[in-house]
C-alpha cells in the first residue's frame, strides 16, 4: 500500500508539467542522504526530522542545565515562544509547504495547453520556457548563493548576551551554552536557508510566468472567470499557505513573548505587522503580476471590438423591431428577438470587468487566513476576547 505522505515526482517530460520543487538541489542532496525517498518529496519525514533536529538538542540541554522552566539568570527557555515555534512549527511548515506548491503547479501549468491558451504555434516556445525554468531549478548556483548569504548572516549577526531572544542561552558568567550554540549555528541556518529557498521559488515562478506572458497567449476577454481564461491561477497564492502560516507564527510567537514578559503593547507592534503583511502579500502576488501586461493589452484591444458589436446589434434591433425598416436575416439578430442583444451586452460587461491580475476571493483568503490567524492569537493576549463575546451575547439577548 502506498504511503500517503510520499508525494511522487513527475516524469521528466517538462512539456506537460512543471514543479519548482522536484529535482532541485536540496531535494537531491536529501535523497542522497536518505532523508527523502528516491523519486519522491517525503515532506512528512523531512519535516519531522528537521523539527526534532532543531528543537530536541536545545530542550534537552535546557533541561539538564536547569534552564528550561526557570533559571537564576536571564529567562528560562519555556518563556521564549519564538524558539519553540520556530523549531516545531515554522521549520516543519516550510518543508510541508513544498508538497502543496508541487501539487498546485502540477495542476496549473498543463492548463495553459488544456485551456487553449497556448496554441500550436506558441507550443514550442512554451516548452522552451519550461525547459529553461527546469534548468534554473536544477542548478546549484542559486543554492550556493543562499549558502553564502546564510554564512554571512551567521558571521555578522553573532549571538549576544544582551539580546533578549538569546537570554535563555547564556549562563551566569555570560558564556554561551550548548543550546545557544545549537540555536545560533544550526537552527537559524536551517530556518534562513528554508526561507531564502522559498524566495528563490517565488522568483523562479515569476520568471516562468513572465515568459508565458510573452508567448502571445490566446486569452478570451469575455471569459466568465474575468481574467481571460487564467482563472485556474487563482489558487496559486493559496499554495504558499503553509509557508505563510509558518512565517507568521514565528513572528507572532516572538511578539507574544515581549507582550507577556516585557510589557509590550499591540500598538507598538502594528508597524512591524503591517510591513510584514504588505511585503509578504506582494511577494506572493509577484508571479501572477507578471501577467498583468498581457491581460491589460487583451482588455484594451477587446473593449472597442465588443463595444462596436453591441452598438451594431442595437442598431439592427431598432431597425428590425422599432423602426420596421429592415427584414429579418441579419446574423446578429439570429435567433430573432431582443434576447441576443442582452447576451452581447452581457459579454461586453464581462470584458469591461476583466481584471488585470488573475486573482479572486480564494486568492485573498489563501493569503489572509494563514497570515492573520497567528496575529489574532497574539492580539487575544491583550484584547479581552471572552469579555467582548459575553458583551455581544448580552447585547443580542
Amino acid at each position: 500500500m502506498a504511503n500517503p505522505h510520499v508525494i511522487p515526482l513527475p516524469d521528466a517530460d517538462t512539456s506537460r508539467s512543471f514543479s519548482p520543487i522536484d529535482n532541485e538541489p536540496p531535494l537531491r542532496w536529501q535523497q542522497a542522504l536518505h532523508l527523502a525517498p528516491a523519486g519522491a518529496l517525503g515532506v512528512a519525514r523531512r519535516a519531522l526530522f528537521f523539527g526534532l533536529l532543531s528543537w530536541l538538542p536545545i530542550a534537552l540541554w535546557a533541561l539538564f542545565r536547569g534552564r528550561f522552566f526557570q533559571t537564576a539568570t536571564g529567562e528560562p527557555l519555556l518563556q521564549h515562544f519564538g524558539v519553540h515555534v520556530r523549531c516545531l512549527v515554522s521549520i516543519p511548515l516550510l518543508i510541508l509547504g513544498e508538497a502543496m506548491l508541487h501539487r498546485t503547479t502540477q495542476r496549473c501549468i498543463p492548463q495553459f495547453i488544456a485551456g487553449g491558451l497556448v496554441n500550436d504555434t506558441a507550443r514550442p516556445r512554451f516548452e522552451t520556457a519550461l525547459r529553461t525554468a527546469s534548468r534554473w531549478r536544477d542548478s546549484s548556483l542559486p543554492w550556493l548563493f543562499v549558502v553564502g548569504v546564510v554564512i554571512a548572516v551567521i558571521v555578522v549577526d553573532r549571538p549576544a548576551s544582551r539580546a533578549d531572544e538569546m537570554s535563555w542561552a547564556f549562563d551566569q558568567t555570560g558564556r554561551l551554552g550548548f543550546g545557544g550554540v545549537w540555536f545560533a549555528y544550526v537552527v537559524r541556518p536551517i530556518f534562513i536557508t528554508l526561507v531564502l529557498g522559498w524566495l528563490w521559488r517565488i522568483m523562479l515562478l515569476a520568471g516562468l510566468f513572465a515568459q508565458f506572458g510573452r508567448l502571445g497567449l490566446a486569452l478570451v476577454p469575455s471569459h466568465p472567470d474575468h481574467v481571460g481564461g487564467l482563472g485556474f491561477l487563482k489558487r496559486l497564492p493559496g499554495a504558499f499557505a503553509p509557508v505563510t502560516l509558518g512565517l507568521s507564527a514565528m513572528l507572532a510567537s516572538r511578539w507574544a513573548h515581549v507582550i507577556v514578559y516585557h510589557g509590550q503593547t499591540l500598538s507598538g507592534l502594528k508597524v512591524q505587522a503591517a510591513v510584514f503583511v504588505v511585503v509578504w502579500s506582494l511577494l506572493l502576488l509577484a508571479p501572477l503580476s507578471t501577467l498583468m501586461p498581457v491581460l491589460r493589452a487583451a482588455k484594451n484591444a477587446a473593449l472597442p471590438s465588443y463595444a462596436a458589436m453591441v452598438a451594431e446589434q442595437g442598431r439592427l434591433v431598432r431597425r428590425r423591431w422599432i423602426d420596421g425598416t429592415m427584414k429579418a436575416g441579419a446574423p446578429l439578430l439570429e435567433p430573432e428577438g431582443v434576447g441576443p442583444i442582452v447576451d452581447a451586452a452581457g459579454m461586453f460587461d464581462v470584458v469591461r470587468s476583466m481584471r488585470m491580475l488573475p486573482i479572486g476571493r480564494s486568492s485573498f483568503a489563501g493569503i489572509a487566513v494563514p497570515l492573520l490567524l497567528p496575529m489574532l492569537v497574539v492580539a487575544a493576549l491583550q484584547i479581552p476576547v471572552g469579555d467582548l463575546l459575553l458583551d455581544l451575547v448580552k447585547a443580542l439577548m
